[in-house]
């Protein structure tokens, strides 16, 4: 069996259509919209919209952990939209269309997905052909091997579309129970899983996902959103941590065989 894993595709379209060539199944654990590409600052929403030289200063003031400084440059910007009758809200969501109506035709079938905490959840839905599982909270058997799912990140001073409580969480983490192969979006809380060497930073990991392999041992615990993590995979207990890389950028899948 070979199961090819992503995460972080952030609008790489093109590389998805093939990421499941020679593979059983596809899983996909979520961030396929790109709202701004730290890396090119004319890619994504935000740069579609206030150009890239504004682009640019968000990601200095973010990565510089200036979030006031980032929520004001926000909150201009929108103003000079709204002021020219423009709703913020339906701007985002027309684009994150057009990106979820692309992305979703490149899933090759089946394709087992969950939410990142870019996604807008009530949307998916609406995109998901037959041939896409979307899980969250919940387990499906691929190969004789159960996979559990948990979708989203936790709260954060990014404010990002889908980001839930640790409480919530932590509740869907007990739901999932034991499986084979955990996949989440959000690494589990070890710092350097967490710990992003190029935006220089810790993203938020789950306490819960770290007990849950701790006391139920996966073999495998996988998972992206840090797209440049300070150690790749981690051995916690037996299981098998692994960040699947960012897509996005890598155009690779990771692979899991058996």
């Amino acid at each position: 069996m070979r199961v090819h894993v992503v995460s972080d595709v952030h609008g790489n379209s093109r590389d998805l259509a093939a990421a499941g060539e020679g593979a059983d199944a596809l899983v996909c654990l979520g961030d396929l919209v790109l709202f701004l590409d730290y890396a090119d600052h004319s890619r994504g929403i935000f740069p579609d919209l206030f150009g890239a030289e504004n682009a640019g200063t968000l990601v200095e003031l973010r990565t510089a952990r200036r979030f006031e400084e980032a929520r004001a440059l926000g909150r201009r910007l929108w103003g000079e939209l709204d002021a020219a009758g423009t709703s913020r809200e339906s701007v985002i969501e027309g684009a994150v269309r057009r990106q979820y109506a692309e992305l979703f035709a490149a899933f090759p079938t089946p394709t087992y997905a969950t939410y990142g905490n870019v996604d807008i959840p009530r949307l998916w839905p609406e995109y998901a052909r037959p041939g896409t599982t979307v899980l969250d909270g919940q387990r499906v058997e691929i190969g004789g091997r159960v996979f559990g799912f948990v979708g989203g990140g936790l709260t954060s001073p990014m404010r990002t579309p889908y980001e839930i409580s640790d409480e919530e969480y932590a509740a869907k983490i007990e739901a999932v129970g034991e499986v084979d192969v955990l996949c989440t979006h959000i690494p589990p809380d070890v710092p350097e899983l967490c710990y992003d060497t190029v935006a220089r930073r810790f993203e938020r990991g789950s306490a819960a996902l770290l007990h849950a392999i701790r006391t139920t041992r996966p073999r495998y615990s996988l998972f992206g959103h840090v797209h440049q993590p300070l150690a790749r995979r981690v051995r916690i207990e037996g299981t098998e941590c692994v960040n699947v890389g960012h897509f996005n950028a890598t155009g690779t899948p990771y692979v899991l065989q058996w």
